[in-house]
């Protein structure tokens, strides 16, 4: 397939490109010190005959990250199930909107999840440029089928960078017979709140034919709700938030980052379900003749609905709603060993925070609300 050269700036790798980029992974110190790190006792000279004979990303990924990412759900995890009970056409190529936790595990456990479901494929992965810290991540997250958001750009660039970036999304979905995962915001969502932005859907309508609703259509749109029981980054969100209230125009390093995506891979996950809902296109097909700016507006409701209802919810998130204001609203929903654990738990990641004056109690709040939200979105769109 020739794929157009405006796109070789963000786009993932080609199965022609691979070789030499295992090259240069395999003579980099710093993805070998990695690696060692991740899969301990694996000698590289297996690991470089292994990643020579993958012919293209797909088997870079079932051959290596999928083993990988079910090994991490084994320590980091209570279990990990996805629902894909709403796609009954496994064949079509699909944009997979969902809330956002984990950079690497929110599309990562999705792409184990279609393998395991018998998908023909896995996901195209929308990442922000800000992550890319290393050359080695960036050529890595190229090979597992990454394309790139561009973030440190003038408005101007951004536009065009924007643009030229929905045009590849429009060329994956149709003409690559790919899927696509992207984010419903820019970012995670550090309160849980999770919100469609209109700007990611005005972006994914910027390329294709047609008027919006068709452009949008071509898309195959899939909301799919992320249900984490424990999020491994919730303390360095709290941190964050308590950074940003006392120090103006504060913005995390590039090891916090560092930091955050390691935590967020190998830390404690509890319990984790993703449930995937049906394409959106006869909700979208109904939008039609809607005026623009009204339509994202509500396609950005539809979605966020879909996600809220499908919430996977824990013990934690309403001892959360019950702890925040102080009454037992939802003591039906847990017993009181379950919220004994959730505090103990809370206290243990406060513990863990280390910032000069130290708001304990802003930062409790903080986590708290980051379990409460989900439950609170959950109801609030059950009642609708």
């Amino acid at each position: 397939m020739i794929i157009p050269a405006e796109f070789d700036e963000i786009r993932p790798y080609t199965p022609e490109e691979l070789p030499a980029v295992f090259e240069e992974l395999l003579a980099d110190p710093m993805f070998l010190s990695v690696v060692s790190e991740v899969m301990p006792g694996i000698p590289v000279e297996m690991l470089a005959a292994q990643l020579r004979q993958c012919k293209n990303n797909l088997e870079v990924q079932k051959n290596f990250f999928h083993k990988l990412l079910h090994g991490i759900m084994d320590k980091c995890s209570d279990g990990f199930d996805m629902d894909v009970a709403g796609l009954t056409d496994q064949e079509r190529s699909y944009t997979f909107i969902s809330n956002h936790r984990d950079i690497v595990l929110d599309p990562g456990f999705l792409s184990v999840g279609l393998i395991d479901n018998h998908f023909r494929t896995t996901v195209e992965i929308a990442i922000g440029d800000n992550l890319l810290i290393f050359p080695w991540i960036k050529k890595l997250v190229r090979v597992n089928k990454s394309f790139i958001v561009q973030r440190t750009l003038s408005m101007r660039q951004i536009l065009e960078s924007s643009a030229r970036m929905s045009r590849y999304i429009h060329f994956a979905v149709t003409q690559k017979h790919e899927n696509i995962w992207i984010a419903q915001r820019e970012g995670r969502a550090k309160d849980s709140n999770d919100q469609t932005q209109d700007s990611v859907l005005k972006m994914l309508a910027m390329g294709g034919e047609g008027d919006v609703v068709d452009r949008l259509l071509e898309l195959n749109i899939v909301p799919i709700a992320l249900s984490y029981e424990y999020d491994p980054c919730d303390y360095l969100k709290a941190q964050e938030m308590q950074l940003k209230r006392d120090i103006e125009g504060f913005k995390k390093s590039q090891k916090d980052d560092l930091d955050n995506m390691k935590t967020g891979i190998f830390g404690y996950k509890g319990r984790v379900h993703f449930q995937v809902s049906k394409c959106i296109n006869e909700e979208l097909e109904a939008l039609r003749g809607v005026p623009k700016v009204e339509l994202f507006a509500r396609l950005s409701k539809l979605i966020d609905n879909y996600i809220h209802r499908a919430y996977r919810l824990y013990p934690g998130n309403f001892v959360a709603c019950d702890l925040l204001e102080g009454d037992s609203r939802f003591a039906d929903r847990y017993t009181a060993e379950e919220k004994a654990r959730f505090e103990v738990y809370v206290q243990k990641k406060l513990a863990l925070i280390d910032i000069p004056n130290k708001d304990e109690a802003f930062l409790r709040r903080c986590i708290l609300t980051m379990y409460a939200n989900p439950a609170l979105n959950h109801l609030k769109a059950l009642s609708k």
